[in-house]
């Protein structure tokens, strides 16, 4: 009996004898695809096979342009830039998210208190302030978080430990976050933006703080 690809095609002709749309099926789960290219990489998802190794490190993937992707976490090349502040991106995706710090768009809504979130992992870590859901506990003092990232800034309270330095003036940080606000005092970035008067600021909290002169 025949295996590999070809023994999950199945195709027809249309009266012209070209083959006719959606001609190649998977029997797996019945979806259908014009090119046998299209099927074949589909079928990849059902069998597993990962065709496409990466040099450097050697994980491997199922398709070529993730792999592509992939190759670039190694190059450093970041192809997409926003026309916003001009910061780079390795993937268009990554570009598409950030994006969302310009324009204030917050697509996740959680279901219990409509709060919106740019990215699903974020709305995922609020849904446990309403489930009460803590994973992740200091062995230093109990104190328990929602999400690994916070867990381990935490604990640098009680080691001190800073591990992100800036590379213009040598100052040190104990997250990535605080080093990535503290770098826009030498680049001049201010990603915020008051939709009133189009005064820009270089955090989110000075936005805030500055919206109340409108508001009162």
């Amino acid at each position: 009996m025949a295996t590999g690809a070809g023994s999950h095609l199945k195709q027809g002709e249309g009266e012209d004898g070209q083959d006719s749309p959606r001609t190649h099926k998977c029997s797996y789960c019945d979806k259908e695809f014009r090119f046998k290219s299209e099927l074949n990489r589909h079928l990849r998802t059902h069998t597993g096979e990962r065709p496409y190794q990466c040099g450097e490190c050697g994980r491997r993937f199922s398709q070529l342009g993730t792999l592509k992707k992939h190759i670039r976490t190694h190059t450093g090349e970041r192809p997409y830039s926003c026309e916003e502040c001009n910061q780079q991106f390795s993937r268009l995706d990554d570009l598409r998210i950030h994006m969302r710090t310009h324009t204030g768009e917050k697509p996740y809504k959680c279901k219990h208190c409509n709060k919106g979130f740019s990215r699903s992992g974020h709305l995922n870590i609020h849904m446990r302030t309403h489930t009460g859901e803590n994973l992740y506990r200091c062995e230093e003092c109990s104190k328990q978080f929602t999400n690994l990232s916070n867990l381990k800034s935490h604990i640098r309270t009680h080691t001190g430990e800073k591990p992100y330095m800036c590379e213009e003036c040598n100052k040190y940080f104990s997250n990535s976050g605080d080093l990535k606000t503290h770098m826009r005092t030498h680049t001049g970035e201010k990603p915020y933006r008051c939709e009133e008067c189009c005064k820009q600021f270089t955090t989110l909290s000075n936005l805030k703080r500055h919206m109340r002169t409108h508001t009162g």
